[in-house]
């Protein structure tokens, strides 16, 4: 596998490279057909330097869809165990998902009419959430925002190729990415969707229309 590690406002020490390179056989044994695995460290301080942490991003790429992982602690060596220990555990739900969908087979299905979504363990979106949805209560702000203006609070605003898939496949997805979200086009409507985690092993679907605007149908 080839290994590429990339540092952003911290050097890389060959004592952190070393252990990167014990860490990835781990890696390969649970992932033998990942190609790259990319390993990124951020440092960053706050408050005029008086508090400093490392963050330590994995991304494993290959044959399959990309897994990600991230850990922040205030030594990188810590971080990337604990971003080890993340991916590793993703990898490993989803090779048990593969084996159980052999199985049991997930027979998910979608009534256009209705809207009822049966056979896997999706709830639709509450009247709250989709209001929130709706009226832009959460502030969106670009990439290009400087660090020093972050806050947990924004969500960053990125921009991705669209993919047509199952519900049951965006779930899958999303557990490898190890996000609490995961947009995607459902392959059964056509509908712009998102899938989100819930409380426990819940998840939630949320499904835009695609009806015209009140402008356009009455121009037609």
């Amino acid at each position: 596998m080839d290994t590429s590690i990339v540092g952003v406002g911290v050097g890389i020490t060959d004592r952190f490279r070393t252990v990167v390179e014990e860490k990835v056989s781990r890696i390969e044994h649970l992932a033998p057909r990942a190609t790259t695995l990319e390993v990124k460290v951020t440092h960053r301080s706050y408050r005029n330097g008086r508090m400093e942490d490392d963050t330590v991003e994995l991304t494993l790429d290959g044959k399959g869809p990309v897994v990600r992982a991230e850990a922040t602690d205030t030594d990188k060596f810590a971080a990337l165990d604990l971003a080890v220990d993340k991916i590793s555990e993703q990898i490993r739900r989803a090779k048990q998902k593969r084996v159980d969908a052999r199985n049991h087979p997930r027979g998910a299905k979608f009534e256009k009419g209705t809207g009822e979504l049966s056979g896997i363990d999706v709830q639709p979106a509450s009247v709250d959430v989709l209001r929130a949805v709706a009226t832009g209560e959460v502030p969106v702000v670009a990439e290009a925002e400087s660090d020093e203006d972050y806050s947990p609070v924004v969500i960053r605003q990125k921009q991705f190729d669209a993919e047509w898939m199952t519900v049951e496949d965006a779930v899958d997805r999303m557990e490898l990415v190890g996000h609490d979200f995961f947009l995607f086009i459902d392959a059964r409507s056509d509908h712009p969707s998102v899938v989100y985690r819930r409380k426990g092993w819940d998840y939630g679907v949320i499904a835009l229309g695609t009806q015209a605007p009140p402008e356009a149908r009455v121009a037609s």
